[in-house]
């Protein structure tokens, strides 16, 4: 933890646990101040304890309640006075089967906290501070986006929507903020488990790297995004995946 303040803020959603911890983490090493949100009041308080009520506020509620996402940037510029910073991390994946059988409401449902929620954070973000003052947004979405997605389909779908929005963010909110995303493989978070509880080693197997994504790699990553090396970057997704579309059609 540094002990100097960067003088700049950051908002990241779902951040209670996982890789949005994993961001908030980093950035308040680094020197920023943070609000994190959160479904569950309890572990968001947890989770600012963690971090450092110092420097870090929570504020709980459902990504896609529009009247939530008010309330966090409102929360934010009231503690800090500022926002430069959105990191867009709340998502959820409710559903593992063939999109066949998907039933539309949880299509919706999938939609409305990965990829609605993400643009009512932006545009709260934009009138609130950054149309005025600029900063940086970051959107975390998926390998899943940008390949197929067997078994995850509406999750894939939504991620893929999500890097658009990127693209559409970028060109519209240039020059003043740059927009990018992050798209991770596995990483080892409670929100991935199914894909490699009882079986790491073997999943690790399949990467170059040969080892799964933990939440840091993501935040280090995201750090970069919202930093002055990356004052060139905007409309980009950056994979990290620990190599393992090198393995793309190998085999």
């Amino acid at each position: 933890m540094t002990s100097e303040l960067s003088g700049k803020v950051a908002l990241v959603t779902g951040a209670s646990r996982g890789i949005g911890y994993g961001v908030a983490e980093a950035l308040i090493a680094r020197g920023d101040r943070v609000c994190i949100t959160g479904r569950n009041e309890d572990a968001l308080k947890e989770a600012v304890e963690q971090l450092g009520a110092d420097r870090v506020i929570g504020v709980a509620g459902k990504a896609h309640d529009e009247a939530h996402q008010a309330v966090a940037v409102e929360r934010t510029m009231e503690a800090f006075g500022r926002v430069d910073y959105l990191v867009n991390n709340a998502g959820t994946n409710p559903v593992f089967g063939p999109i066949a059988d998907l039933d539309l409401d949880v299509a919706r449902k999938v939609f409305e906290t990965n990829v609605v929620s993400a643009l009512g954070f932006a545009q709260k973000t934009w009138h609130a501070w950054q149309k005025d003052n600029g900063g940086a947004i970051v959107n975390i979405a998926s390998v899943a986006g940008v390949s197929a997605s067997p078994f995850i389909g509406a999750y894939g779908i939504s991620k893929a929507a999500m890097i658009n929005l990127t693209l559409q963010l970028a060109h519209e909110y240039a020059p003043k903020v740059r927009v990018n995303a992050i798209a991770p493989a596995v990483v080892k978070t409670k929100f991935a488990q199914a894909l490699y509880e009882g079986r790491e080693a073997e999943a690790a197997a399949a990467y170059p790297l040969a080892r799964l994504g933990v939440p840091s790699d993501i935040g280090g990553a995201a750090a970069f995004l919202t930093s002055e090396q990356s004052d060139w970057i905007t409309g980009q997704t950056l994979v990290v995946d620990g190599g393992i579309f090198l393995n793309a059609g190998v085999g």
